[in-house]
């Protein structure tokens, strides 16, 4: 093979890296048929490789990809079209009404993305529906990818986005970025996917390992295509809330695996260009006056970048911020998360008298991390046998092997009389 072929090749690899998603979000745009797109950015690609070494790489690759997929998508439709005469007058319809779309300018290649992203979250799918049609349409993550991050079998994912597609298809959801009357409603959900995809990231619900450096690492760049496309206050806010809290990722388990406290981490370690560019969207988006709980969540975050250690760290503004985040997103983990915080600058026993009148209430009675706090506030005031048993509790439900062993050491603790 000549060195100019191999550099051929090379460039179709490079292209698909970089445009293969750009290419799929305009073939559904003009195919409307996601399994169609997708075997047509496939076909298309093999064409590459066929013809780019021969013809010379075109002038615009991404423009050639988008024409070669949609002429294959005609021609399979015509061979089905062998099978249902219906086909053949559809075939005929895509190539006179796109003929004239392949020619797009940036902008509205980027709109492409966009109304992809809003599709694949479209408040008329599942909730556990919307996360895996995301990461495999927008992120291009594999089926088995998406499984392991979710600890969930291949197949069942493949059914959830083949049933996701058969939605949007039968229903006709429109593909499209909705107006601005309805644009708020949707960019929460879009938001709240992406976040969802960070936490799993960030803190995985189960499994041997503490996070998933690469999904926080889509998620990061979804917020960011999503901060490039629709620059709103609350898009600046996820993307700051995301950066700052994985600015802390080297920091937060130990060279085994194991769990480290906020408290107890080597800052050294934390990712300072991450703050920054944290701290500089947050105080854009607080600019604005048009902030929501994504943003108040980031400048949470921001006060804890800034400390230089722990015990510098400004509770106070903490539970102010806390305080505005309830009245705007009132729910029991950001009471129990507030509760934290005034424990932290009030002392534990206040801490703790909230926590507990969270857990009377039976809000928080399944979700372990509120049972450790009560735990680790117990624990503090020398409470050692409410100590004992709220980390029973925490430890029979949390999911998390490091945070398993971080429990259990905790109860190794109390049981010496030493520690």
């Amino acid at each position: 093979m000549s060195d100019t072929v191999e550099q051929t090749l090379a460039k179709v690899d490079e292209t698909y890296r970089s445009e293969s998603r750009h290419v799929l979000a305009t073939l559904i745009r003009l195919l409307y048929d996601f399994d169609l797109a997708e075997e047509a950015l496939h076909e298309a690609f093999a064409a590459a490789v066929e013809q780019w070494p021969r013809d010379g790489i075109p002038a615009n690759p991404r423009t050639w990809l988008v024409s070669a997929g949609r002429f294959k998508a005609i021609d399979v439709i015509r061979r089905r079209a062998r099978y249902d005469a219906s086909l053949g007058e559809l075939a005929k319809n895509m190539e006179t009404t796109t003929s004239e779309t392949i020619d797009e300018d940036h902008e509205s290649v980027e709109d492409d993305r966009l109304r992809l992203i809003f599709t694949c979250c479209h408040p008329a799918l599942s909730p556990e529906t919307q996360v895996p049609m995301t990461l495999r349409e927008v992120c291009n993550l594999t089926t088995e990818e998406i499984a392991r991050a979710f600890l969930t079998r291949p197949a069942t994912i493949a059914q959830r986005i083949v049933r996701a597609k058969a939605k949007i298809r039968d229903a006709r959801i429109p593909y499209e970025v909705p107006p601005p009357s309805g644009l708020q409603a949707r960019l929460d959900n879009v938001l709240r996917v992406v976040y969802l995809v960070f936490n799993e990231g960030y803190s995985a619900s189960s499994g041997a390992s503490l996070t998933r450096a690469d999904l926080s690492g889509e998620a990061i760049r979804l917020g960011r295509l999503l901060l490039e496309l629709l620059p709103e206050p609350e898009v600046l806010g996820l993307l700051a809330l995301m950066l700052l809290q994985e600015s802390r990722r080297a920091a937060r388990t130990s060279p085994d695996g194991d769990l480290i406290l906020l408290e107890q981490q080597d800052r050294s370690l934390w990712n300072h260009a991450q703050i920054t560019e944290g701290i500089t969207l947050v105080e854009r988006a607080l600019l604005s006056r048009r902030f929501g709980p994504y943003t108040i969540q980031a400048a949470i975050a921001a006060v804890h970048a800034e400390a230089l250690d722990a015990g510098k760290t400004d509770w106070a503004q903490i539970v102010g911020l806390y305080d505005v985040l309830i009245r705007t997103d009132p729910s029991p983990i950001i009471e129990l998360n507030r509760a934290v915080a005034v424990g932290m600058r009030d002392g534990p026993p206040a801490g703790l008298i909230l926590i507990e009148n969270i857990l009377k209430r039976g809000d928080l009675d399944n979700y372990h991390l509120a049972h450790s706090a009560r735990a680790e506030l117990c624990r503090r005031v020398g409470k050692i046998e409410d100590a004992r048993v709220s980390y029973k509790r925490a430890l029979t439900l949390a999911q998390q092997e490091p945070e398993r062993r971080f429990l259990e050491r905790r109860l190794a603790e109390l049981s010496d009389p030493m520690s």
